[in-house]
């Protein structure tokens, strides 16, 4: 589905009167992994070590200063695909980390869910039919469309984006830690509703992630970060409960758990 090689990611750092680029700092540096259909593979590490700068360049909201991504197998070049010519945002759709922030508080619902598709020209009546389809399917009424994001509480709004990522019936979702911002129990349902759309629409999933709980209990394949390198690969159990790297044994020994206590 997937398959990036030696990708990088720098910032330019200024400095002086005129703020003239001094020197570059990378934030993701020589990434290469394989997405499988329908599989689910997490991408884990501490804050700033580039997970979502990763994730982020994936879909050209940061630029890629080295190394190339292919979709299908075929090689993706601003934003589209050289071969046919689609576009990566056909293809692949980010669900960002805050609920709050990433849907318009001007547009109601009806708005944010069919403007993808009336982009793409769609008639409206197909893209309000394909908005009540999706919003069944996240579990929100249909009488939610004509509501605006401040009436919904964060997990409604994080189902809200769910479907919008879904409008264009994309083949991959990269979730950058969609579940930090909700409470634990909202988590659970986020993550129950993010696996059932993967079996039923045969998607992948790219996620993000500084649980290593919910990492455990969600994912195929597991990438550990560090420093913007990839140091640490392979099928969750073995990661998770056979860690090879010293970061990945500080990850894990890091995770709480409940110790009975003598008395």
């Amino acid at each position: 589905m997937l398959e990036v090689r030696d990708l990088s990611v720098r910032f330019p750092r200024r400095g002086g009167v005129l703020g003239k680029v001094q020197d570059y700092f990378t934030a993701v540096d020589g990434v290469s992994f394989d997405l499988p259909q329908g599989k689910i593979l997490s991408v884990v590490g501490e804050s700033g070590c580039g997970k979502t700068t990763l994730v982020k360049s994936l879909v050209g909201l940061v630029p890629v200063a080295e190394g190339r991504f292919r979709l299908f197998g075929e090689n993706v070049a601003k934003g589209r695909l050289e071969t046919s010519g689609r576009r990566v945002s056909d293809l692949v759709q980010m669900i960002f980390q805050d609920p709050y922030s990433s849907l318009n508080p001007r547009q109601t619902v009806s708005e944010i869910l069919t403007v993808p598709l009336l982009a793409r020209g769609v008639k409206q009546v197909e893209a309000e039919a394909r908005a009540k389809e999706l919003l069944e399917r996240v579990s929100l009424p249909v009488e939610s469309l004509q509501k605006f994001p401040h009436e919904f509480s964060g997990g409604q709004r994080q189902r809200l984006c769910i479907a919008r990522s879904l409008m264009v019936r994309p083949k991959i979702l990269l979730c950058d830690e969609v579940t930090s911002a909700l409470d634990v129990s909202v988590q659970a349902q986020i993550l129950h509703l993010l696996d059932d759309l993967r079996k039923e629409l045969d998607l992948s999933i790219v996620f993000i992630s500084h649980d290593m709980q919910v990492v455990r209990a969600l994912s195929d394949l597991v990438l550990v970060m560090y420093f913007g390198k990839i140091v640490e690969r392979g099928d969750a159990k073995t990661v998770l409960t056979a860690p090879q790297h010293e970061y990945t044994k500080t990850l894990l020994a890091a995770v709480p758990t409940i110790k009975r206590q003598g008395c």
